[in-house]
């Protein structure tokens, strides 16, 4: 009895001793994943639900796994090596190599960060509030709060603005759709080869991974501190954050289904679906919706800046890292200022052409992506790089499928946007 009550007592100790490790390493995959779900995104599975209804809602399945596939194996390098993706990137490849992907990345992510101050303004227009108040308000937040802050304390912030997309969840419900029919298209995907569908499709997979998100997710895998001992909290990590963010997509999709598409609405932006909503849903709707834009595009407004600027700095070989002061690592601080206050700045101009800035960032997102797909493929698999913890031959295929996928995909998105 006594062994029985020890073991009892060892077991519950082990329980919570797991928890507690989890809490303190999560962060860096829900992080990475929840981004995703910016205004590029929440715009493009507004126009999915409002134009397709629940047709292509199936294919959220296929991406959370090629989501997971590809954001285990950063999160595992980042661990392994304790370095971040551009770092490793310039030592196997060159600076060469190094330079033109930087230079890929940052126009691509350029034009996703005025999108996301778009999406502030947009989102703030539905309360009333101009956006030559509400952009510069949101810059000068934004930009205190990572050059101010530590690692820790903004991370914190970070994992609480995650909680806010639960808006979306909660307009859902609202919404009282007919989940016998919700549960019929999940069981019954449909998939037409109708040029108009296919280019969403491709849209979907285009706004769930992008380039920018391997970097960052390495990036603070690394500056966590996260040790291989540890690395299966890290990738629970990863796996928790792609099935969150893919939840949330859903439930965008769903609301546009069964609101916007079942009354023939249609819609070219997120703030054009949120307005929709009021007169369908109720005005509650539409500020739930309009809230989860404006939360989605601050988010982003942060994180993008960060990738890029961890991308920058390691790619040049200069000091990164939220603990380090602005003295410490003057670089890193000054490109994050940068980005922030340009991509702010250039919002405010009067009729200054975002579409074709948003479109232009995605060619160039479909142009990188397969880059570094496929560096991070030769990366993972290198035996001096990643010793015992290089990919076996089951992931290794999966992996290979899914960058293949994603290769095919993106070149068709460049084909269409052309």
């Amino acid at each position: 009895m006594a062994n029985y009550v020890k073991w009892v007592s060892s077991s519950k100790q082990s329980i919570w001793r797991t928890v507690g490790l989890f809490f303190i390493l999560m962060g860096p995959g829900i992080i990475t994943s929840n981004v995703d779900n910016d205004a590029g995104g929440i715009t493009t599975y507004s126009l999915a639900g409002a134009e397709y209804g629940l047709k292509l809602v199936w294919s959220l399945v296929p991406i959370m796994i090629a989501l997971i596939v590809v954001q285990e194996m950063c999160a595992r390098m980042g661990v392994v090596t304790g370095k971040g993706l551009s770092d490793l990137i310039r030592e196997k490849f060159g600076a060469k190599i190094t330079f033109y992907l930087v230079i890929g990345v940052f126009l691509t992510n350029m034009g996703n960060v005025l999108s996301e101050f778009a999406g502030v303004a947009a989102g703030c227009e539905v309360f009333g509030v101009n956006k030559f108040i509400s952009v510069p308000i949101s810059a000068f937040l934004v930009w205190l709060m990572v050059v101010k802050g530590s690692y820790k304390s903004v991370e914190k912030v970070f994992l609480v603005a995650c909680l806010f997309y639960i808006s979306y969840v909660v307009t859902g419900v609202i919404v009282k759709p007919d989940w016998g029919n919700v549960f019929e298209q999940f069981l019954h995907p449909h998939l037409s080869l109708h040029p108009t569908e296919m280019t969403m499709l491709i849209g979907i997979v285009g706004t769930t991974i992008a380039p920018w998100m391997q970097f960052y997710l390495q990036a603070s895998i690394v500056e966590k501190g996260v040790k291989t001992e540890d690395y299966k909290f890290a990738r629970f990590d990863v796996v928790l954050g792609a099935f969150a963010v893919h939840i949330v997509a859903f439930f965008i999709i769903l609301v546009c289904a069964e609101t916007l598409f079942k009354h023939g609405v249609k819609v070219e932006t997120a703030k054009d679906a949120a307005l929709s909503l009021a007169p369908l849903a109720g005005k509650y709707c539409t500020y739930l919706f309009a809230f989860g834009l404006i939360n989605a595009s601050l988010f982003a407004a942060s994180i993008l800046p960060l990738s890029t600027t961890y991308l920058i700095c390691e790619g040049l070989g200069w000091e990164v890292g939220l603990d380090k002061k602005f003295i410490e690592a003057p670089q890193f601080y000054g490109f994050y200022s940068l980005i922030i206050f340009l991509g702010a700045g250039i919002i405010l101009f009067p009729n200054f052409p975002l579409i074709p800035i948003m479109y232009f960032s995605q060619v160039l997102n479909g142009m990188v992506l397969p880059f570094v797909l496929i560096f991070m493929l030769l990366l993972i698999n290198d035996k001096k790089l990643m010793a015992n913890y290089t990919n076996g031959p089951i992931f290794n295929i999966v992996a290979w499928v899914t960058s293949i996928v994603m290769i095919g995909l993106t070149l068709l998105l460049i084909v269409e946007t052309f």
